[in-house]
C-alpha cells in the first residue's frame, strides 16, 4: 500500500469512528435526559392529581375532567391510576390506555421502595408511593412523550446528517494531507526508481521539500550513489585493464607452447605440452568471459548468436579429455532422435561454453568414478533442459543454500583445488541468458540442472 493511501486510511479510520462514537454518546445522553425529564413531569402530574383527589374525594368525575383538560396541555397520551393506602383504586383517568404492568408495579411499591420506572413499548411507566397529611397513596402513570420523541428524532437526524458531512470533510482533508505529506516521498521514490546508475554521467537527485528527514535522505542517497559510482567505475576499468594486460602474455604463452610442441619429438613431452596449452587457452577463455560480462554490465550491447547448445558441450568435453583422458563423459538425448530446432538457442558462445566447462570440470573433480553423464531433454514449455550428473560425495542440505555464493566451498572440497568462484560465475552466465540453474542431490548422485529457453 502506498504511503498516501496509508495516511488516508489511518486518519479516516481513526477520526471518523471517534466522531461517530461522540455523536452516539450525545444521542444516548439526550435520550436518557428526555426520559428522566418526562418521568419527573409524570411525577409532578401524579402529585397534582393526588391533591385534587384529596379536595374532591367524592367527585371523581369532575377530577377526571379537570385532569383530562390538563392532559391536553401536558401529555399526548396518558393513563393515570391512584390507589389508597390499602392499594384500592380510588381514581382512574378517562383515557382508554391499558396499563399491563399496573398490578405488578403497585404490588412492588412501598415506603421502602417509593419509586419504580419501566417501559411499555415506547411509553414511559412510573410507579410512585406518596405520603400526604399522614395518608399513603399509590399511583401509576403511563404516558407517551410525543414532544420528547420528536426532539429526539430531530436530534438523531441532525447528528446523522452532521456526521455524514463531517466524514466527507475528514475524507477530503485526509486526501489533501496525504497528498501533501506523500508528494515529496513519491517524487523521491520516482526519481530513485527512474535513476540509471551510470558512472560516467552521475546526476545527483534533488528534492524540493521543507521536510528535514527527506532532505537528509536524499543527501545520504546522493552520497551513496557517488561512492557506488566510484566503485563501479573502478571495478569496470580494473577488469578491463587487467584482462587486456593478461590477454597478450597468455597469447604469447600459447604460441610458445605450440612452437615447443612442434619442435619436440618425444610423444610424452608433446602430450604434456598439449595439456599445458589447453590450460593456457582455458585461462584466456576465462579472461574473455570476464570482458564479455563487464561489457554487458556496463550497458554495452553484446550480440547473441543462434547455435546448437550440444556442440558447445562436445567442444568442452573434447578439451577436458585432452587433460583427463581417462575420464568418460556420456551424452544422452531425450528423446534419442531430437530434432535440431530443439537444440538451437540464442547465446553468447564464449560465455555459455565457459559455464558448461565449469560444470563439466566440477564433475571431473568431485566424481568418485571416472564417469559423468550429460542429459539433454526438451520440456513441454519450449525450454531445453540440460543435466550434468556425476557420482560423488554430495554437499549437505545446510550447505546447499550457500552453493552459488562467492568463495563458498563445501566440506567435500577440502582436498580439491579452487577458490569457490566457478559456480557463481556459471550462475551469472546462465542468468544473462535468461535461463536458470539449480542443484539436486539423490544419494551419492549430484545433478546440476539448467533450464534454458529455446530460440
Amino acid at each position: 500500500m502506498k504511503i498516501k493511501h496509508k495516511i488516508l486510511t489511518y486518519i479516516s479510520t481513526t477520526v471518523i469512528p471517534i466522531v461517530a462514537i461522540a455523536f452516539v454518546f450525545i444521542y444516548v445522553l439526550f435520550s436518557g435526559y428526555r426520559e428522566e425529564e418526562f418521568q419527573q413531569q409524570q411525577n409532578a402530574k401524579i402529585i397534582a392529581s393526588i391533591k385534587l383527589v384529596e379536595q374532591f374525594k367524592d367527585r371523581s368525575a369532575e377530577i377526571s375532567f379537570l385532569l383530562d383538560e390538563q392532559d391536553i396541555n401536558d401529555f399526548y397520551d396518558e393513563k393515570l391510576l391512584i390507589f389508597d393506602e390499602n392499594k384500592k383504586e380510588i381514581f382512574a383517568s378517562l383515557d382508554d390506555l391499558d396499563i399491563a404492568k399496573a398490578k405488578h408495579v403497585i404490588d412492588d411499591l412501598s415506603k421502602d421502595n417509593p419509586w419504580i420506572e419501566t417501559k411499555e413499548g415506547e411509553y414511559d411507566l412510573i410507579g410512585v408511593f406518596v405520603e400526604r397529611n399522614g395518608v399513603s397513596y399509590y399511583a401509576v402513570s403511563k404516558a407517551y412523550d410525543v414532544y420528547g420523541y420528536t426532539k429526539l428524532e430531530f436530534l438523531r437526524n441532525t447528528l446523522i446528517v452532521t456526521f455524514l458531512l463531517i466524514a466527507l470533510v475528514i475524507a477530503l482533508v485526509s486526501i489533501y494531507i496525504a497528498r501533501m505529506i506523500a508528494s515529496p516521498i513519491s517524487k523521491l521514490e520516482s526519481k530513485i526508481t527512474s535513476y540509471e546508475l551510470d558512472a560516467e554521467y552521475n546526476v545527483p537527485i534533488s528534492l524540493k521539500t521543507s521536510t528535514i528527514e527527506l532532505n537528509n535522505l536524499s543527501d545520504r542517497f546522493n552520497e551513496l550513489l557517488s561512492h557506488t559510482n566510484e566503485v563501479f567505475k573502478f571495478q569496470k576499468h580494473t577488469i578491463n585493464h587487467i584482462s587486456h594486460q593478461l590477454k597478450t602474455p597468455i597469447s604469447v604463452l600459447v604460441t610458445e607452447l605450440e612452437k615447443i610442441q612442434n619442435q619436440s619429438s618425444e610423444p610424452e613431452i608433446s602430450a604434456m605440452i598439449s595439456q599445458q596449452k589447453i590450460k593456457a587457452k582455458s585461462l584466456g577463455s576465462i579472461i574473455n568471459v570476464l570482458l564479455e560480462i563487464s561489457k554487458i554490465e556496463s550497458g554495452q550491447v553484446v550480440e547473441n548468436l543462434k547455435g546448437r547448445v550440444d556442440e558447445l558441450i562436445f567442444d568442452c568435453i573434447h578439451e577436458l579429455n585432452i587433460i583427463y583422458p581417462d575420464f568418460n563423459f556420456e551424452v544422452n538425448y531425450d528423446p534419442i532422435e531430437m530434432e535440431e530446432k530443439y537444440l538451437l538457442v540464442h547465446m553468447n558462445p564464449t560465455l555459455l561454453k565457459q559455464a558448461f566447462s565449469n560444470l563439466l570440470s566440477n564433475a571431473v573433480s568431485y566424481s568418485t568414478q571416472k564417469h559423468a553423464k550429460v542429459i539433454i531433454s526438451r520440456s513441454p514449455e519450449k525450454h531445453l533442459k540440460i543435466e550434468f550428473i556425476n557420482t560423488g560425495n554430495p554437499i549437505t542440505k545446510e550447505e546447499e543454500k550457500f552453493l552459488f555464493r562467492h568463495f563458498f566451498r563445501g566440506k567435500n572440497s577440502n582436498d580439491k583445488n579452487g577458490q569457490g568462484l566457478g559456480l557463481i560465475l556459471t550462475k551469472k552466465i546462465i542468468e544473462l541468458h535468461e535461463a536458470s540453474i539449480s542443484y539436486h542431490r539423490s544419494g551419492n548422485s549430484n545433478t546440476f540442472e539448467i533450464i534454458i529457453p529455446l530460440s
